[in-house]
């Protein structure tokens, strides 16, 4: 895995941090200090039903990308439609709520959206 130095300066002096190769395009890092809503999010597919959940900070976008085909996993089910959405103030937060969300039980709420 490759991996991006990215250097940063604080009262202390700089800051090192090693960004994993998977997350240096887009927003997926993480910073301490940046205030940023994930956007955790279920959509239906009008093709055949079936919902995919993800979570991302701009939804606007992100749903663009779904239904232009941009997004391999759903390339082939467009269009989509949103049936649900929650803010998380993490990313961690908004991972574990994705999990839960792509669960048997979670999957089994979203069909009742």
């Amino acid at each position: 895995m490759i991996k991006k130095k990215h250097t940063f300066a604080t009262d202390f002096g700089p800051i090192v941090q090693w960004i994993p190769a998977c997350r240096q395009s887009g927003n997926g890092g993480s910073k301490k200090n940046s205030i940023m809503a994930y956007v955790i999010y279920a959509i239906k597919s009008s093709f055949d039903n079936r919902i995919y959940v993800g979570f991302t900070v701009n939804l606007e976008n992100r749903l663009k990308e779904h239904n232009q085909g941009k997004t391999k996993s759903t390339k082939g089910f467009r269009p989509w439609v949103l049936i649900y959405k929650e803010t998380a103030e993490s990313r961690i937060e908004a991972r574990k709520r994705e999990k839960f969300l792509k669960s048997g039980c979670g999957k089994e709420f979203l069909k009742n959206k």
